[in-house]
């Protein structure tokens, strides 16, 4: 820790009509993740979707969604409209450690939703059997216990890092880079530990999930336009949802320990677009899921109608 109780972070921009506009923008799309990630949770947990793996994991795909913009996103919008962009050293450890948490789980649940569908098109004779409810909790365990063996690890590490004087963090969160960067110590091998346990895990990841829906692409070639077609919207909302959460992380964590200045750029798109685009994309491509939101919307209706004297 050396002698540092408090960073500065520099944010996203020192033009305050930028910061300002970024603060609406930001805003804006906060109370649209928020939206859309709760409707997609009520929708599936109202309605007999939550039987299904798919939707199974997806609710709770929207629930770490919730969770780890909400890690970020309410200290962004407060830092845009203050003069000085203070956080805690406490605080910046705890903001580090849920950061990684929370992605890793949610790398793990997108992994975990590819596999369902690789199950669900290339062995469909054995679908229930192996998508059970109880393989689908133990496979929510996984992505947990996955997600905090993580996280731990890579804090403990900067836990240990000393601070000397340099408090000012070239970002608009706590990670690993930008901290690393003010170590008064080498950090060489730790920059290593990085990209094998952050770069390497998620370009690894990517590659299995590209090939796995390859593989489901080549399976359903053979199949009637009718489930062909569905079988494409389904894969192609997962496969838009990975490229844009993974590209960026790849590119950030991939390489050794140096930051960029388009690095914050990057990282607006896994903290905030990502989850933002996780609902649209989930509910505009997906008609099972708009089935599920116009039932409960019309149930409701009929239901304030009665209240009403």
């Amino acid at each position: 820790m050396g002698n540092v109780t408090v960073f500065i972070l520099l944010g996203l921009s020192d033009n305050e009509n930028i910061e300002v506009l970024c603060f609406v923008l930001f805003l804006f799309c906060y109370i649209a993740i928020w939206m859309g990630n709760v409707l997609i949770m009520v929708s599936i947990t109202c309605t007999k979707l939550m039987d299904q793996p798919m939707y199974f994991f997806l609710h709770y795909l929207s629930l770490c969604d919730l969770c780890y913009t909400s890690t970020v996103t309410p200290k962004l919008l407060t830092d845009l409209l203050a003069e000085r962009k203070i956080i805690s050293y406490n605080n910046c450890m705890t903001q580090l450690f849920l950061l990684h948490l929370l992605g890793a789980i949610e790398v793990f649940i997108l992994t975990a939703m590819a596999y369902d569908r690789y199950v669900a098109i290339c062995r469909p004779l054995h679908y229930t059997v192996i998508m059970s409810r109880q393989r689908c909790n133990e496979l929510l365990a996984v992505c947990c216990t996955g997600g905090f063996v993580h996280s731990a690890s890579q804090s403990l590490l900067i836990a240990f890092v000393s601070f000397c004087h340099h408090n000012e963090i070239d970002h608009y969160f706590c990670d690993v880079y930008p901290l690393l960067k003010l170590a008064c110590t080498d950090t060489h091998r730790i920059g290593l530990f990085v990209i094998v346990d952050s770069g390497l895990l998620a370009l690894v990841t990517f590659v299995v999930l590209m090939v796995s829906y390859f593989l489901i692409l080549h399976t359903i070639s053979v199949y009637p336009a009718e489930s062909r077609s569905k079988a494409l919207s389904t894969c192609g909302s997962h496969i838009t949802i990975v490229v844009l959460f993974f590209v960026p992380v790849v590119f950030i964590y991939i390489r050794p320990n140096t930051t960029f200045p388009e690095d914050k750029v990057f990282a607006l798109f896994y903290t905030i677009i990502a989850p933002m685009f996780n609902p649209l994309i989930y509910t505009l491509r997906n008609l099972e899921m708009k089935h599920a939101i116009k039932k409960m919307w019309y149930h409701q209706i009929p239901s304030y109608k009665k209240q009403i004297p």
